[in-house]
């Protein structure tokens, strides 16, 4: 199943997609766990949320990577199946929860996938079984029982855009039933200079840590990128790049 590039390269996407899948359910909307919620001496609220942050710029690299591969093979003509094409996302996306598992779960031990249980590993082991097992072996099965060549590769593969930055899309916006915005500020930013910076762009606190690193505001979701003008490294509901990236300027 994977002696050709292109199905290579689809195996990539399905990692990507899986790594979305992994940190818009459990690091945002489930808030089971963040990347680095067990590591030692990492319990700031900001840098959990920043390493999130920079975990999807990782993500969409290879989603990204992935998609630019398809492509080229695509305009090189090569034989490619859909079903096989298919096969090898799905077991990508098996195959990014088996690497976490073994490698962040078990080996590393930086998170758990509901670390606030009483037996984390029975959730590590049914996760590893839902959603990396059987997804794996269901690729490998499509993979291998694949039919001739398909002539809608062309279709396939733009769903498969569709489908990279949709779920990247979907992990910059902010929740239907949340009015507000959180933003993550630069460590050298004083509490005054944020006052100031909220006042001027019209901003109401709603919350925010002792420090004020991490901030709950109200404000028109327009304004929401001039923040980044005002030590801002992650704003919800703008771009992964102006935010992550902004930390050249601390």
């Amino acid at each position: 199943m994977w002696k050709t590039r292109w199905t290579r390269y689809g195996l990539l996407l399905g990692i990507a997609l899986g790594g979305f899948f992994d940190g818009i359910l459990l690091h945002q909307i489930l808030q089971w766990h963040h990347l680095l919620s067990l590591v030692p001496g990492v319990t700031d609220l900001r840098a959990q949320v920043l390493w999130d942050g920079y975990f999807h710029v990782l993500m969409y690299l290879l989603a990204g990577i992935g998609l630019r591969g398809l492509w080229r093979e695509h305009l090189r003509q090569a034989a490619m199946q859909g079903r096989v094409l298919l096969g090898a996302l799905i077991a990508g996306f098996g195959l990014w929860h088996i690497l976490d598992s073994v490698l962040s779960h078990w080996l590393l031990g930086i998170h758990r996938i509901k670390i606030d249980s009483e037996v984390p590993m029975l959730w590590d082991i049914s996760w590893f079984v839902a959603f990396g097992l059987l997804p794996l072996a269901i690729g490998w099965m499509l993979g291998r029982n694949g039919g001739p060549p398909q002539r809608r590769a062309t279709a396939m593969l733009i769903f498969l855009t569709l489908l990279g930055v949709s779920g990247g899309g979907w992990a910059l916006r902010s929740p239907s039933d949340q009015p507000f915005t959180t933003v993550v500020f630069r460590a050298n930013f004083a509490p005054e200079e944020i006052e100031v910076a909220l006042k001027k762009l019209g901003a109401r606190l709603v919350w925010a840590d002792p420090a004020m690193s991490v901030a709950v505001l109200d404000i028109p979701p327009e304004r929401r990128w001039q923040l980044f003008r005002h030590g801002a490294l992650l704003v919800s509901g703008t771009g992964v790049p102006a935010g992550c990236f902004n930390w050249s300027t601390a």
